[in-house]
């Protein structure tokens, strides 16, 4: 068996590493290879291209590299049919992935899509074209099935590999003795995102909120894990320009950082939903160019973003169970005030534990295991 992948960003090469792993346990003499991260190179797959290659986000970023983008998508269409695996598994990275699988299907390849786009948000129509480029759709969230299987498509809810993973009962006192926090004071972690895009928008925002409640509370302790190196100036350029707080910045460790908190001030996307699944109290926010966010006003058609609002209950209420501020709505202080709302109110914070609880409950279904058995049916069709 020759299994090709591709895989967008980080959370999906979290997806690929854990259905290589289920995949090999399946089919031990399986050979792996594609645009591959870190987890999924660890895992076996032979990485032919970089996942940092399609960690683009908001429609302005996607423009400027549009170029390079499709030259890409071009060659991997061109190697893949060249080579002809057993199957094409695309994880993440919609508008990329599905247009390599929809010419792939049409040359005969079989096509796996591992995390259904948010045709529940917005563009519902893809589902058509969707439906044409893919065999198998493997979905991370319970709703999602049926809105295939109304047109007729395959697809299976595997729940989520990091609900696996991650542990919500996790004390925050043994984060903090690993990070060198001490266990008095409240604490704060602070998240802007893994890309540079997103730190344009949100690190003097989230630095400018911790200053507010600096001012406020003094005795807070306020921790930024960050994700890549070249980030750090960009965060230590915001903090500079809003002096007061007391900061911890360190390499990586977000996982500790935000088990380390009392509340978590961070960026809508897959961290929202490690918060959850790590029990963790939340403010999410989110900022990008002018252009993407009127797209995104215009065309979203759900009354929240952010995964832990749209996983709380059946996925498509109008129940707000976390604060999420987006666009104009992420000033310092209406972030500062969401904070301090949670830190001044246990009872707040216990309403969101209960419901991450719960959530997390429904996505642990040893998702590499349920995805790999899947796949392994469709190929004996």
């Amino acid at each position: 068996m020759r299994f090709a992948l591709v895989a967008g960003e980080a959370s999906g090469d979290i997806l690929g590493a854990a259905l290589i792993g289920a995949l090999r346990a399946r089919f031990p003499e399986a050979t792996f290879y594609g645009v591959a991260g870190p987890r999924m190179q660890e895992a076996g797959c032979e990485a032919i291209g970089s996942i940092d290659a399609l960690s683009v986000m908001g429609l302005a970023e996607v423009v400027r590299h549009l170029p390079r983008l499709l030259q890409l998508r071009r060659d991997l269409v061109e190697r893949f049919a060249a080579d002809k695996p057993d199957a094409y598994i695309g994880i993440d990275a919609p508008d990329f992935n599905l247009r390599v699988e929809h010419d792939l299907k049409a040359r005969g390849i079989r096509t796996v899509h591992v995390n259904s786009p948010t045709i529940w948000a917005w563009r519902p129509g893809r589902i058509h074209g969707i439906v044409k480029a893919v065999d198998l759709m493997l979905c991370l969230y319970p709703f999602e099935p049926a809105l295939y299987e109304k047109h007729g498509a395959r697809a299976a809810f595997i729940g989520h590999p990091l609900a696996d993973q991650l542990d919500d009962r996790a004390p925050a006192a043994v984060a903090r003795r690993a990070l060198g926090i001490g266990a008095a004071g409240s604490v704060v972690a602070v998240l802007p995102g893994s890309r540079g895009s997103e730190l344009k928008y949100l690190s003097d925002p989230f630095a400018a909120a911790a200053a507010w409640l600096h001012a406020r509370n003094p005795g807070l302790h306020f921790v930024v894990p960050i994700a890549r190196p070249d980030l750090r100036p960009v965060l230590e350029q915001a903090i500079a320009r809003h002096p007061g707080p007391r900061w911890q910045l360190v390499d990586g460790r977000s996982r500790e950082a935000m088990q380390a908190a009392d509340v978590v001030l961070l960026a809508s996307g897959t961290a929202s939903l490690e918060c959850l699944l790590l029990g963790r109290p939340m403010v999410v926010a989110y900022r990008a160019s002018a252009l993407t966010e009127f797209l995104a006003w215009k065309l979203i058609k759900i009354p929240h973003v952010s995964l832990p609002n749209i996983l709380s209950r059946d996925g498509l209420s109008n129940a707000r169970v976390v604060p999420e501020l987006l666009g104009y709505q992420a000033t310092p202080q209406a972030l500062g005030q969401e904070v301090e709302q949670l830190l001044r109110h246990p009872v707040l914070r216990q309403l969101q534990v209960e419901r991450f609880s719960a959530v997390h409950r429904e996505l642990k279904r040893d998702a590499g295991d349920l995805a790999a058995a899947a796949i392994a049916s469709l190929l004996k069709r």
